[in-house]
């Protein structure tokens, strides 16, 4: 079976700081050097890829000047014009200088929020500019180590001020500009703040607009809080709600790995891309929104190896894609999925305009009812659907 090609259609996507990171970490410095932005766009764009993101302080150092700004941006537009790639997603960096050590739109110092803002307005004109729909907001510094540091309640007020502020803004300048926030439970603080899916959706609900703001979950975000990746999607589909995703790999709780997407939980991997590709059973619907990497080249690889890294995450969500409908066309399968009542789960408990007195009545909701048979018997057969799934992932099934 032959590896499929990306096309632009897959609307595959990456971060300038994925494939530019020049694997510097904590216990030692880079191993590669910095990747040229035109040479890039030119790259992902051979590639078969569709677009490419970036943090304002990915394409221009933080203490540029307006005129290196400009010159960054202008060569930027000129490579999109050249190729054909677009940007559909711009995030701000508000956690890699050190006045955002406390965070951005949380920190204790007054005067650090309001720069923040400042920062985040000036980089959603950017985004306005260069077409991009989602603008992401990952709180990485927004959180703390100390309990009696940080005044939750408070911080939780100014955040919502200043996302409040931010849909104010793009919706006065008449952008067509979207928020997605993007979760993590930890790393680099000790806790951050909406550290989950839920978290955010909870959060959202608490806004002056919040038709403007959905979420961006990170598979190995999820994964580093022990939950369930597919699951959280599903919630923020069902909700509509799932406004971009980040795509890489994990393997279980542990700091933020960033692998390639299907290089850790390849089973959870292939739930997902059933998933965005298929929608629910029930009538959750598909993901239309780019398929965003955002993973770093292993610390061990070398130029080429960073190409290859690339190219492997688009490889393996089209194997995965592939794998999925052959899932969901097998008989077998249609059957396995009769037999655990999958379907019934989407029929209404009670039934259309029953009143809780005629359900108190029905005896055989209650008095009649045999639960005893459920005993080593009225099994769901969730292995063997199980296996099915397996049987389609590894290939030994058409």
């Amino acid at each position: 079976m032959s590896v499929p090609t990306p096309t632009r259609d897959d609307k595959f996507s990456f971060g300038l700081w994925t494939f530019g990171w020049t694997a510097a970490d904590p216990f030692g410095g880079p191993t590669r050097a910095p990747v040229d932005t035109v040479f890039a766009v030119n790259k992902l764009s051979e590639l078969g890829a569709w677009g490419m993101t970036f943090h304002d302080d990915d394409l221009f150092p933080f203490e540029a000047t307006d005129a290196e700004r400009q010159h960054e941006i202008d060569r930027l537009q000129k490579a999109m014009a050249d190729t054909g790639i677009v940007i559909p997603m711009v995030t701000t960096n508000l956690f890699s200088h050190p006045v955002f050590k406390d965070g951005g739109f949380t920190s204790n110092d007054r005067g650090v929020r309001r720069f923040a803002l400042r920062k985040v307005m000036r980089n959603l004109d950017l985004a306005a500019e260069l077409g991009a729909k989602t603008f992401v907001m990952w709180g990485g510094r927004e959180g703390s180590e100390y309990d009696s540091a940080k005044d939750i309640g408070a911080a939780l007020d100014r955040y919502r001020e200043a996302v409040n502020l931010l849909g104010d803004y793009v919706t006065d300048k008449g952008y067509d500009i979207k928020f997605a926030i993007e979760p993590k439970p930890n790393e680099p603080r000790g806790d951050i703040l909406l550290p989950t899916l839920g978290h955010a959706m909870a959060f959202i609900a608490t806004l002056e607009r919040p038709e403007l703001v959905g979420v961006n979950p990170e598979t190995g975000h999820e994964q580093m809080a022990g939950l369930n990746f597919t699951h959280g999607i599903a919630q923020a589909l069902h909700a509509n709600k799932l406004f971009h995703i980040d795509l890489n790999g994990q393997r279980g709780i542990k700091y933020d790995q960033d692998l390639v997407f299907g290089h850790g939980d390849l089973q959870n991997a292939f739930s997902l891309v059933d998933l965005l590709e298929n929608g629910g059973p029930g009538g959750i619907p598909s993901y239309n929104g780019p398929r965003h990497f955002d993973f770093k080249p292993s610390r061990t690889e070398d130029s080429t190896g960073v190409w290859e890294s690339v190219q492997a995450n688009m490889s393996m969500y089209l194997m995965l894609k592939e794998r999925a409908a052959a899932f969901r066309a097998d008989p077998e399968v249609q059957q396995a999925l009769a037999a655990a009542k999958v379907a019934e789960l989407s029929v209404p408990t009670l039934g259309e305009g029953e009143s809780y007195d005629e359900f108190l009545a029905d005896r055989a909701s209650f008095e009649d009812f045999k639960p005893e048979r459920f005993f080593d018997g009225e099994g769901f057969g969730f292995v063997r659907l199980q296996q099915l799934a397996m049987e389609h992932l590894m290939g030994a099934r058409g």
